[in-house]
């Protein structure tokens, strides 16, 4: 299995927005987050936390080609993740059906990333600091606001037995933890 060392090297060598960057390594943050929430061991949460780092990684090169977003991935990355990973990767992207909590995980935590700092963004000072859930979900009402974050798609907490209040904390909270290595 790849380490997250490698997999960020990888991430930055193949995606040369550092938003985009970014926006893998927010993912991995959530990704990591609702493991540890779901109860998750350690080494899944590790998994976890990949596949979300990961998820993105043929986005610079099927930015043209958005029928290819995810199987690309898939190719590079299946011989160093494991199968439920590659498989977190295709469903992602619509490739595959959403099967595994995983699979429905990396689902709904892509567009929150999106959602979340869209609320950073709108504030007077512009880092997620001042966001709160509250706001957040008032937001969520908003179709104009984040309109590319896709509510339906973020709504897949449910499948993980979250609630939205719920989904939304851990996403904001472990963001915050950590928004230095997201660039708030």
């Amino acid at each position: 299995m790849i380490s997250r060392d490698e997999a960020y090297a990888l991430v930055t060598e193949r995606i040369p927005q550092t938003n985009l960057v970014s926006h893998c390594v927010a993912v991995e943050i959530i990704m990591s987050a609702l493991a540890e929430r779901l109860g998750l061991s350690a080494q899944d949460r590790e998994r976890w936390a990949l596949a979300g780092l990961l998820h993105d990684l043929d986005y610079a090169e099927t930015a043209e080609s958005p029928e290819r977003h995810g199987k690309v991935s898939a190719e590079l990355l299946a011989d160093v993740v494991d199968a439920e990973m590659v498989h977190a990767i295709l469903a992602h992207a619509g490739h595959a059906p959403r099967e595994s909590v995983m699979d429905h995980a990396l689902w709904c935590a892509d567009p929150t990333t999106g959602f979340i700092v869209a609320a950073a963004l709108v504030r007077p000072e512009k880092d997620l600091s001042g966001v709160a859930v509250k706001s957040l979900k008032k937001r969520w009402k908003e179709g104009a606001f984040a309109k590319g974050a896709n509510r339906d798609q973020m709504a897949g907490h449910e499948a993980l037995g979250l609630e939205r209040e719920e989904f939304l904390t851990i996403a904001l909270e472990a963001m915050q933890a950590r928004a230095s290595e997201i660039g708030f």
